[in-house]
């Protein structure tokens, strides 16, 4: 629609003449008419009186579709925003559920490791080295040799580091070798499966 036409149809809706239309704006009636027939515009002065006198915004005044385009920028950052916010609910959920996961995991899977690793068995060393009697144990899961507990003399462990060790034939073969090695002997126990 032109300035012109909404003037008038703003006039009309408010009662007004154009006589005291143009009162109100500080201009003649006849410029009320030729604003109204298109043949002239009122200035931007004059315009932000006219918004005033018929409260509306320019925009409106001079029909600007500006409210469809605050609509569709509104909307389009509301759908923004619910995005984000599921993604930030998402994170959370996740950022919360891994770590559960990950326990219940690792509890799943140290209990099948032990229930599919055979019977746990006790497994004791006696070395004689230098001429003193040293000896060290082992519980450990017989068909993996996972060790579940191992203890014993502090001098042995530290001369063949076998506390870092996870594999009980590993360690039992690593003290055999280190104490042979330097002119002792060992002796194994057999392996004897641990009751609960």
């Amino acid at each position: 629609m032109e300035i012109g036409k909404k003037i008038m149809e703003l006039r009309k809706k408010n009662g007004f003449s154009q006589e005291e239309l143009a009162d109100k704006v500080g201009v003649t009636r006849q410029t009320i008419s030729k604003w109204e027939l298109g043949e002239t515009s009122p200035d931007l002065k004059q315009a932000k009186e006219l918004s005033k006198i018929f409260k509306v915004s320019l925009d409106e005044l001079v029909d600007n579709d500006i409210e469809n385009i605050l609509i569709e920028k509104t909307s389009n950052t509301e759908k923004l925003a619910g995005l984000i916010l599921k993604l930030l609910r998402f994170l959370i959920v996740f950022i919360i559920v891994l770590p559960i996961l990950v326990i219940i995991l690792n509890i799943v899977v140290k209990n099948y490791r032990e229930n599919n690793s055979g019977r746990l068995v006790n497994t004791s060393i006696q070395c004689t080295l230098h001429d003193k009697e040293y000896s060290y144990e082992f519980e450990y899961f017989e068909e993996t040799g996972q060790i579940k507990a191992a203890g014993g003399d502090e001098y042995l462990a530290n001369i063949t580091n076998v506390d870092n060790e996870s594999d009980a034939y590993v360690a039992l073969d690593k003290i055999t070798a280190y104490v042979e090695n330097n002119n002792g002997t060992c002796k194994r126990s057999e392996p004897k499966e641990v009751k609960d």
